[in-house]
């Protein structure tokens, strides 16, 4: 494909999204739809993609981290008119112009390579994606003559009561011979109800220069599908989500309910992990093999290792080793990083703190900005307390160390090596290597006192 050239129609603001939002962006599968569009036609061997923006346009190019180049469109004066602003971008160009529109996620590689492929065998000046559906509102019609040759493209406003019949209809993706394209472009004009310049003009100027007009019709009409509100944004997620599922169980993952599962286009599993109901696992997650995830679990920018096991917890932004084990109820924060082997039990927050190979955090305690050795042990209802008001400050523990049940490390202060915190203390100054660290009151009872006090009532 290095003699295709994409031009991918991005400017549109979208009324029907009703949104601040410019429709290119809205996610689907964890990136904006413009992303899946770049992605299929970089996937299809297409190396040089040209967006073409307009509403919102700084907000789009800062928003897409792709290899692309950017064209503004001032005007949304139609999509012949939008095609025109890269034609700056593409003199001296020979070979084939592959126009993509930017609402289309759906879109896969193997069709765009299919329509070039078709196109280059065809000879023809232009080719046509087309699709056969039930309900062709909206659409423009593909017209053809006796032969069943293509005369051209009418536009559903521009249609009369017989083409309106016609269910054949064009789905907006085009592979034009460059300079076919760029002489068709010159010669149309906005004489129609929308007052646009179209883009579908083009066919017929090529048609009436002698040229030939091929077509490609699309097997899977969902595919094509532009996303205009946020019902059809549903549609086209669940679909995308289906799609990314199913290539992820014939990869060895299983998806135990595929239905009430969603996982990101960008996440990668390995093979015998489980994936339980009710999990979301977004964004550039990577996971081992034989891992178990959820039920009820989710995972944003996550890295975990094998054998590891997550269940009814938030992971975000963090490193999970190998033969892990959280939750459940965990709640894993940005910046911690869990060592091979290590334990985090029920109701644990950890942010921002590496815990060493095989420690332990049972249950019911807070970790934030610590460093904690290998084989340590925290004591339920332990807290670091890294906040003093205005600064947060570090809680380091050595290897082997053990805290006792609702303990309070007040930071910055060090737990030596194989040092022991007695249950129910509040450490405040550092504890030598080997040490026993007690704080707290002394234990005092008076005998007979309820009855006593009974008495006197």
């Amino acid at each position: 494909m290095g003699n295709t050239v994409s031009i991918i129609l991005a400017a549109g603001k979208g009324t029907r999204m009703k949104s601040q939002i410019p429709k290119v962006l809205h996610n689907i599968c964890g990136q904006p739809m413009l992303c899946h569009v770049i992605r299929a036609a970089e996937k299809a061997g297409i190396s040089r993609n040209i967006v073409v923006i307009g509403h919102g346009a700084e907000t789009v190019r800062k928003a897409i981290d792709a290899g692309v180049e950017w064209v503004k469109q001032e005007e949304q004066l139609g999509t012949g008119h939008a095609v025109m602003q890269a034609g700056p971008l593409l003199s001296g160009v020979n070979g084939n112009v592959l126009v993509l529109c930017g609402d289309t996620p759906l879109i896969t590689p193997d069709t765009l390579a299919g329509l070039i492929e078709s196109h280059d065998r065809s000879g023809a000046s232009v080719t046509v994606l087309t699709a056969v559906v039930d309900d062709p509102k909206g659409y423009g019609r593909i017209l053809r003559n006796e032969n069943g040759s293509v005369e051209g493209i009418v536009e559903h406003k521009d249609a009369s009561s017989e083409q309106l019949n016609i269910n054949e209809i064009n789905t907006g993706i085009y592979c034009f011979n460059g300079q076919s394209l760029f002489s068709g472009l010159r010669e149309i004009s906005p004489a129609n109800a929308q007052g646009e310049f179209y883009l579908t003009d083009v066919l017929a100027i090529i048609r009436k220069m002698g040229n030939s007009i091929g077509t490609v019709r699309i097997g899977d009409s969902l595919e094509v599908m532009g996303i205009n509100d946020r019902v059809q944004l549903a549609e086209a997620e669940r679909a995308l989500r289906h799609r990314v599922l199913e290539e992820l169980m014939v990869e060895g993952v299983t998806i135990i309910d595929p239905h009430n599962t969603y996982i990101d286009r960008d996440v990668s599993i390995g093979p015998d992990s489980i994936i339980y109901p009710g999990t979301i696992i977004e964004g550039r997650c990577q996971i081992g093999p034989n891992c178990r995830i959820g039920p009820y679990s989710r995972l944003s920018h996550v890295e975990v290792g094998h054998d590891s096991t997550i269940h009814n917890s938030v992971v975000a932004e963090s490193v999970i080793g190998n033969s892990v084990t959280v939750g459940p109820f965990a709640y894993i924060r940005p910046g911690t990083v869990l060592r091979d082997d290590v334990k985090v039990g029920d109701f644990v927050e950890i942010k921002k703190s590496v815990i060493g190979q095989g420690s332990k955090v049972p249950h019911l305690s807070y970790v934030g900005d610590a460093e904690i050795g290998e084989q340590v042990n925290v004591g339920a209802g332990t807290i670091t307390c890294n906040y003093d008001g205005s600064r947060k400050s570090k809680t380091v523990i050595g290897d082997k160390a053990f805290i006792g049940s609702n303990s309070n490390l007040v930071a910055p202060v060090n737990i030596g090596r194989e040092a022991i915190v007695g249950a129910g203390s509040t450490v405040t100054k550092n504890v030598p290597e080997g040490a026993l660290c007690v704080e707290r009151s002394k234990q005092v009872v008076y005998p007979g006192w309820v009855a006593r006090k009974t008495k006197k009532k």
